[in-house]
C-alpha cells in the first residue's frame, strides 16, 4: 500500500554554513525531498554562514515551490544568517513571501 508523503523532515544543520559545505547540504536537501513533501531546516543560533548558504536556501526554496513541496525554516533567520541577508541587500528587497520565510513575519493589511 502506497502511503501519502505527508510527513515532514527536519534537517539540523552544522555550525559552519559556507561554500565548503554547500555541496553536502544540497545533497541532504535533495535526499530529503525524495521522500517528503515538507522539509523544515533548523539553523543553529551559533551558525556561521556566508552568501553561498543563503543562495542555496533560496534556490532550494524555489525548487520546492515549483515541485509543489514546502521548504521552511524552523526559526526566523538570526545571527550570522541575518547579517548575511542584511549585508547582501536581501532584506530591503523582501516581498511578503520572503519576509514570511526568512523572518517569520506576517504582513497585515
Amino acid at each position: 500500500m502506497d502511503t501519502p508523503k505527508q510527513y515532514h523532515e527536519s534537517i539540523n544543520l552544522p555550525d559552519v554554513l559556507s561554500i565548503r559545505s554547500v555541496s553536502e547540504l544540497y545533497l541532504k536537501f535533495s535526499d530529503a525531498f525524495q521522500g517528503r513533501d515538507t522539509i523544515v531546516i533548523d539553523i543553529p543560533e551559533s551558525a556561521e554562514a556566508d552568501l553561498s548558504f543563503v543562495q542555496l536556501i533560496e534556490s532550494s526554496r524555489r525548487q520546492a515551490k515549483s515541485d509543489g513541496k514546502t521548504f521552511k525554516l524552523s526559526t526566523p533567520a538570526r545571527g550570522s544568517v541575518l547579517k548575511v541577508l542584511e549585508r547582501a541587500g536581501f532584506i530591503e528587497s523582501f516581498d511578503q513571501e520572503d519576509a514570511k520565510f526568512w523572518l517569520h513575519k506576517e504582513v497585515a493589511l
